[in-house]
C-alpha cells in the first residue's frame, strides 16, 4: 500500500527561533529519573551542608526562645521602643516577614490560576517558605503587646470579665488575616503534598517511615477518583489563596494607613504593599533556591529557565515599588500639607537618610539588573542582586514605621530609636526558627512536586527517528 503525499501546505512548520524555549526539565528525562532524583535528598544519607546549616540554625533558635523567656518575664522595657516611638523593631519584622511569604501563595495559587506550567518545580519549596515565613512573623505581634499571656483575648470569645475584642483595632485584623492566610496556605501545601507523600511510602525501606508515610499520604492510590478529587480540591484552595494574596498585606497596610500621622495616612499603602510582598517574597525565594539546586544536583529541574522568569516576576513588581516610592513624594507635594511634605523631606534627608537611600538603591535601581539576560541568567549574579532586594525591602519597613514616628507634629516630641543588644538577637533568632524548619523540611518531605514536574516534562517520541521530543512538546 503506498503512502498518502501530504500537500505542503499540509505540513507542520517549526516555529520560528525566537519563539523556541527551553523545556521545563532537561534533557528528556524519563519520569522514573525525576522521582529518583528529587527523592533522593529525602532517601538518602544527610549531606554534610545540611548538617553544616542546622549546626547554625539550632543554636539560633534556641536563642530566640530563650530571649522570648527573657522577655516575657522583665518586660518590653528590654527593647529599643519608646516615647516616641513604640512601634520598633518588633512592627518592622513582622512587615518583613509577612512580605516574605507572598511569593509562596502567588507561584502556588495564582500562577496556577493562569496555568503557568513553570511554577510546578519551584512551588513546593516557596510553600514552604510562605508557612515558615508566616509562623515568624506571628510571633512579634504577641510579643508587643506587652502582656503576652493576654493574647488569647484577640480571638472572639466571652471571657470572665465580659470583656470582648476591640474590633476596630487593627490588631485585631491581623490576627484574622495572618491567622487566616496561614490556615488556608498549610491546607493548599499539604493537598499538594499528597500524591508525592503515596510516592514516598512506596518508596520507604523502613516500617516507620512507611506508616508515617502512609498515614499522611490519607490512602491515596492514584486512582482516577484520587486524582479528580484532588484536582477539584487543589484547584477549590488556589481561588480560595488568590484574594488572601491581595488582602493579607493590605490589611497589614491599613495598620498605618488608618492612622492620621503624615507619611501614614494615604491610600496608595494597600497596593504598594502587596507589591512590595510579592517583590520580597521573590527575592527570598531566589535566595534559598539557588544554592538548593546545586546542593541538591536538581540543575535539569529548577533549570536557568526557571530562575530567568522569577527575575523577570521580580523586575516588575520591583518596578510597581519604585512608582509607588515616586507617587509618594509626588503625592505628598501636591497635598500642599506641611506636615506630609516634611515627612518625606525628613525620610532622605532627616536623621534616618542612610535607611532611606539604602532602600532606594536596593529596591529601585538593583532590579532594574535584570533587563539584561547575561544577568538573569548568571546564577552567582542574580542571588547577590536578591540578597540586596531583601535587604531593601527590610530597610522600606524600616523607613516607613521608625522615621514617620520620630518626628510627628510637634518637635517637642521628637525622638531617636536605637535598637538593644535584645531587638537584634530576637530578629537573628528568627533566622533559626524559620532555617531550622526549612531544613527539616527538606529533609523529610520533596522539596518539588514530583507528581507536577512529571506532568510538565516533555518525553521522548519512540517513533522519531533520532527519538527527541515531541513536536512542540516544550513549547
Amino acid at each position: 500500500m503506498s503512502e498518502v503525499a501530504i500537500p505542503p501546505t499540509l505540513k507542520i512548520q517549526a516555529p520560528p527561533a525566537e519563539l523556541e524555549r527551553e523545556p521545563l526539565v532537561l534533557n528528556e528525562r524519563p519520569p522514573g529519573w525525576i522521582s529518583d532524583r528529587i527523592t533522593s535528598v529525602v532517601e538518602g544519607k544527610a549531606p554534610r551542608w545540611w548538617w553544616i546549616g542546622l549546626s547554625i540554625s539550632v543554636p539560633l533558635m534556641v536563642m530566640l526562645f530563650c530571649v522570648l523567656a527573657y522577655l516575657i518575664s522583665t518586660g518590653v522595657g528590654i527593647y529599643g521602643n519608646n516615647q516616641p516611638i513604640m512601634w520598633g523593631w518588633p512592627i518592622v519584622n513582622f512587615v518583613w516577614w509577612i512580605g516574605i511569604g507572598h511569593a509562596g501563595t502567588l507561584i502556588s495559587a495564582i500562577l496556577f490560576l493562569l496555568r503557568q506550567k513553570w511554577r510546578t518545580a519551584v512551588n513546593r519549596a516557596a510553600e514552604a517558605m510562605t508557612i515558615f515565613a508566616v509562623m515568624c512573623a506571628g510571633i512579634f505581634p504577641l510579643i508587643h503587646i506587652g502582656r503576652a499571656w493576654l493574647g488569647w483575648w484577640l480571638f472572639p470569645i466571652p471571657n470572665a470579665n465580659s470583656i470582648w475584642p476591640q474590633f476596630r483595632s487593627p490588631l485585631m485584623w491581623d490576627v484574622f488575616a495572618v491567622s487566616t492566610y496561614f490556615t488556608v496556605s498549610l491546607l493548599f501545601w499539604y493537598v499538594g503534598l499528597v500524591p508525592d507523600l503515596a510516592v514516598m511510602r512506596d518508596r520507604s525501606k523502613t516500617k516507620i517511615r512507611k506508616f508515617l508515610y502512609g498515614l499522611f499520604a490519607l490512602g491515596w492510590t492514584g486512582s482516577n477518583r484520587h486524582w479528580s478529587n484532588y484536582e477539584k480540591a487543589y484547584l477549590i484552595l488556589a481561588g480560595l489563596s488568590t484574594p488572601l494574596v491581595l488582602s493579607v498585606h493590605s490589611i497589614v497596610s491599613l495598620d498605618f494607613a488608618v492612622s492620621q500621622l503624615p507619611g501614614w495616612h494615604t491610600t496608595i499603602f494597600p497596593p504598594y504593599f502587596v507589591a512590595g510582598a510579592v517583590f520580597s517574597g521573590f527575592g527570598m525565594v531566589l535566595t534559598l533556591l539557588i544554592p538548593l539546586r546545586r546542593l541538591c544536583n536538581l540543575e535539569e529541574v529548577i533549570t536557568v529557565r526557571h530562575i530567568e522568569l522569577m527575575c523577570k516576576v521580580t523586575l516588575a513588581v520591583g518596578s510597581i515599588v519604585g512608582y509607588a516610592y515616586g507617587m509618594e513624594v509626588f503625592i505628598a507635594w501636591y497635598s500642599g500639607s506641611p506636615y506630609e511634605k516634611f515627612a518625606f523631606w525628613n525620610r532622605a534627608f532627616g536623621p534616618y537618610w542612610w535607611g532611606y537611600w539604602t532602600m532606594i538603591i536596593c529596591n529601585v535601581v538593583v532590579p532594574q539588573f535584570f533587563w539584561s539576560k547575561k544577568v538573569r541568567t548568571n546564577m552567582l549574579v542574580v542571588w547577590v542582586l536578591s540578597i540586596f532586594v531583601n535587604i531593601g525591602m527590610w530597610f522600606e519597613r524600616f523607613e516607613i514605621v521608625i522615621t514617620s514616628l520620630s518626628r510627628e507634629f510637634l518637635p517637642s516630641n521628637w525622638g531617636y530609636f536605637i535598637p538593644t543588644i535584645w531587638d537584634i538577637l530576637t530578629f537573628l533568632g528568627t533566622f533559626g526558627l524559620f532555617f531550622t524548619l526549612f531544613l527539616l523540611f527538606l529533609r523529610f518531605l520533596p522539596m518539588i512536586a514530583i507528581s507536577e514536574v512529571k506532568g510538565v516534562t516533555p518525553q521522548a517520541d519512540p517513533h522519531h527517528p533520532l527519538g527527541g521530543a515531541k513536536p512542540g512538546g516544550h513549547h
